[in-house]
């Protein structure tokens, strides 16, 4: 049995700090807000991001969230991916804004160039050269 999939539908991130991780997903990574929503019961806010017309991303926030441990290689969620064209004009991008990255490495497999940075509560997040 196999289920027939479309394709991914979002990816839900749950943040520290909402105004933060909003100004990051946003200004920094440049996803565009489709809605955003105050859930006045749960005292939570959900932000609906697109990129290119694709929705990609909910991101959430709760009064008191518990920690994850974190890393690329951790169990559970590994990472989210961004193809770009240009590794080294993104990642100018990035330093220009403050953000740090882990360096350079190659994939092993396609010999293509890709990174690791962190948004504010330390998910990490690649950017690969298409």
């Amino acid at each position: 049995m196999k289920l027939n999939l479309n394709k991914i539908h979002h990816i839900a991130i749950i943040c520290s700090n909402y105004e933060r991780s909003k100004e990051f997903y946003t200004d920094v990574l440049g996803l565009e807000i489709i809605q955003e929503y105050y859930r006045k019961e749960r005292d939570s806010y959900k932000l609906d991001l697109r990129l290119n017309d694709n929705y990609i991303i909910e991101l959430f926030s709760f009064p008191s969230p518990h920690k994850r441990l974190s890393f690329p290689e951790a169990t559970g969620l590994r990472h989210i991916a961004f193809e770009v064209n240009d590794l080294d004009l993104e990642l100018n991008k990035l330093e220009k804004a403050g953000i740090s990255h882990e360096g350079i490495r190659i994939d092993e497999l396609t010999n293509r160039r890709f990174t690791f940075f962190f948004d504010p509560d330390q998910l990490p997040i690649e950017l690969y050269e298409g």
